[in-house]
């Protein structure tokens, strides 16, 4: 059985930046692990201050009240149904905001109509723009053809700010391919979105999967934008927590608050988990190239 190169022997350098990659890890990883503990502790245990020791019980009825019986304002149903609202919420505008970003990505790049140049001008000017800036213009618009505070305007928000970022990402994906693929497919009498499905989508899942990273993670985690345009029906996760944790009466049930913490931040965590190699590789094959 063939064996590969022998490693070579330990240098000092190397002995440091392991060194400096273990005390990165632990400090990152320090307030996971206190936030694991607590919640997995009785609210008497957590009482007495001992923030790094494990629980002397392990018990999960922080979880279960987190999911199923917090209060968040007047109700107590747990964050289960802002989760079922940023699932419909994150869904839904993902795969529209994503879908569009793909067809602007592909236009700007190879059908050069008059003006593209301005148009992409504009698009890359939106990214920068900041979004708090033109929320009350939102707000006004969605008030006047009735779609505020539903589902379908927290929506109509996330696509448009995750618009000029996701074509950016893919116009410099699709800028990178060889440009013969597109002229021999318009040379075989191929149209525009023959093009895009047969030939493009099929060569970008490695940027697609960039796309629907980036914006899954940044809608799951938006606050700002589901308090003010989701309303009371649909208020996401995020929202749900931040009434949980800042509750005013009663008792703070810290184990409780770091358990909601937990589930709420639990989608994320496995998408960077389950997809991390496919981000780098997209990263790699263009993303940031133009």
């Amino acid at each position: 059985m063939a064996r590969g190169r022998k490693p070579k022997k330990m240098s000092p350098a190397r002995y440091g930046l392991y060194g400096l990659l273990v005390i990165s890890a632990t400090f990152f990883l320090t307030p996971l692990y206190v936030m694991i503990v607590t919640s997995l502790k009785t609210l008497d245990e957590v009482r007495l201050g001992k923030l790094f020791a494990l629980p002397e019980t392990v018990t999960f009825d922080a979880w279960i009240k987190a999911w199923s019986s917090a209060c968040t304002g007047v109700t107590c149903e747990g964050i289960s149904p802002g989760f079922v609202n940023s699932v419909q919420i994150t869904v839904v505008s993902v795969i529209i905001s994503v879908m569009l970003g793909a067809v602007n990505g592909y236009a700007l790049s190879f059908w050069r109509y008059r003006g593209a140049n301005v148009l992409f001008g504009i698009l890359v000017m939106g990214a920068f723009v900041p979004f708090q800036a033109v929320i009350y213009p939102l707000i006004v618009f969605q008030r006047e053809i009735g779609i505020f505070g539903s589902l379908a305007g927290i929506v109509m928000v996330h696509c448009i700010f995750g618009m000029p970022i996701i074509t950016l990402i893919f116009r410099n994906y699709f800028a990178s391919l060889p440009e013969e693929l597109f002229k021999a497919a318009r040379i075989d009498g191929a149209g525009f979105w023959q093009i895009f499905v047969r030939i493009m989508m099929p060569m970008s899942v490695p940027i697609t999967a960039v796309a629907v990273i980036l914006q899954t993670t940044g809608i799951w985690n938006d606050y700002l934008l589901g308090l003010v345009f989701g309303g009371r029906d649909n208020q996401p996760m995020t929202v749900q927590l931040n009434n949980i944790v800042t509750t005013s009466y009663g008792v703070r049930e810290y184990n409780v608050n770091m358990a909601a913490t937990i589930l709420t931040a639990a989608v994320p965590l496995a998408i960077y988990f389950l997809s991390g190699r496919f981000f780098v590789k997209g990263i790699a094959a263009g993303a940031v190239k133009g």
